[in-house]
């Protein structure tokens, strides 16, 4: 079971969420509501959910800075309520550590989607770090081993995947994938879901690490530099990410495979 905070300022949005969704049926259950980021980040600390479910513009401290203050020190699955003036604000934060957005109105089909996709994500980490447990397993690490990747059969996947592998040192992001290919960023990631059982920014990040874990073994750059050779260039979200799919981070890892 997977523990959900839910930081909404709106007491009637906030208490409709927790009612109306079956939280058991999709393997969660609610532990805290906070009224703004200030009390969303106590929380976060206390309580060290498994995933936070968060609107944007709330009194005291916005829901995107609650995330930057929290995301390094807690390892959780974000998701943004939005409404489309904040629309950008939701895409960019994206690349930055949260994982979906739902657009307000909310639309109950819509949140069930992400609440399954938060709890995929969230079940696809706790089974890397059990895998990767051993220090010896360390240095063949494969960050893609619970993932169909041989010979995928949607042509829109194989598409993403050779963008990825062509342009992972570079910013990729859904609404340029959607661009792209033609398609919708959420069809796009309901088609890479099906066929790969992850998001396509989830394969994304695990791809960059993977990278970076051939790289700190190579011992050819600095571990200052890696993370940007990989596509993530600021070094604090670079060891936040690699943390949370190799369970230390990139110094950690140097020191263990010597």
């Amino acid at each position: 079971m997977f523990s959900v905070i839910l930081v909404e300022d709106e007491d009637i949005i906030r208490k409709g969420i927790r009612y109306a969704v079956p939280w058991e049926e999709h393997g969660c259950t609610v532990v805290g509501e906070a009224r703004n980021g200030v009390e969303g980040k106590e929380l976060i600390r206390t309580l060290n959910p498994d995933i936070v479910i968060t609107d944007i513009n709330m009194p005291v401290m916005d829901g995107l800075q609650m995330i930057a203050e929290t995301k390094c020190q807690n390892d959780y699955v974000a998701i943004l309520l939005t409404g489309y003036s904040d629309f950008e604000y939701a895409k960019e934060a994206i690349r930055n550590g949260v994982s979906d957005y739902i657009l307000k109105p909310l639309n109950q089909e819509e949140m069930m989607e992400a609440l399954d996709r938060a709890a995929l994500e969230c079940e696809n980490i706790r089974i890397l770090h059990k895998q990767n447990k051993g220090v010896a397993e360390l240095k063949d690490i494969s960050l893609f081993g619970n993932m169909k990747l041989e010979h995928p059969e949607d042509p829109v996947v194989v598409q993403i995947l050779d963008y990825i592998a062509q342009n992972y040192t570079q910013k990729i992001t859904l609404a340029e994938l959607s661009e792209k290919l033609f398609y919708s960023d959420r069809y796009i990631n309901q088609r890479f879901q099906k066929a790969l059982g992850t998001t396509v920014i989830e394969y994304l990040n695990r791809y960059r690490i993977q990278k970076a874990l051939s790289l700190l073994q190579e011992n050819r750059l600095p571990i200052s530099e890696i993370g940007g050779a990989c596509g993530i260039g600021d070094y604090k979200y670079f060891s936040h990410v690699f943390k949370k799919y190799v369970g230390c981070s990139p110094k950690e890892y140097k020191l263990k495979i010597r």
